[in-house]
């Protein structure tokens, strides 16, 4: 069943910022992904928060969004969040947040538009 719910995408300039945020609809947070998907693609890893318990976790990001791109977490919150700067118009996607390498139960995911 769908776990996540995403939100916060838009439409954007080259070069600006975006936070997403998705909150787990059930359970504990713990270790979550971002993947993006654009049409007639199949969704791509992004970046991931690794919880190692409740003080520490591991951040992992794609070659492309390394150094722009942050996930962070609010464990009281359920939500994982991805700080999106200096955007480029290739991470024009819907984005989706999943537990790390399960791809199925898609969430309604949220679009992300970088456009002049």
């Amino acid at each position: 069943q769908v776990q996540f719910v995403e939100s916060g995408g838009g439409l954007v300039q080259p070069g600006g910022s975006l936070k997403l945020s998705c909150i787990k609809m059930s359970g504990s947070l713990g270790s979550v992904a971002w993947y993006r998907q654009v049409p007639g693609d199949q969704h791509k890893w992004v970046a991931s928060i690794i919880s190692y318990g409740v003080n520490f976790t591991h951040l992992e990001y794609e070659r492309s969004v390394e150094g722009r791109f942050t996930v962070s977490r609010d464990t009281a919150k359920n939500t994982v969040f991805l700080q999106m700067t200096d955007l480029k118009p290739e991470d024009t996607a819907d984005y989706y947040c999943q537990v790390p390498g399960h791809m199925a139960d898609w969430g309604p995911g949220t679009q992300v538009t970088v456009s002049p």
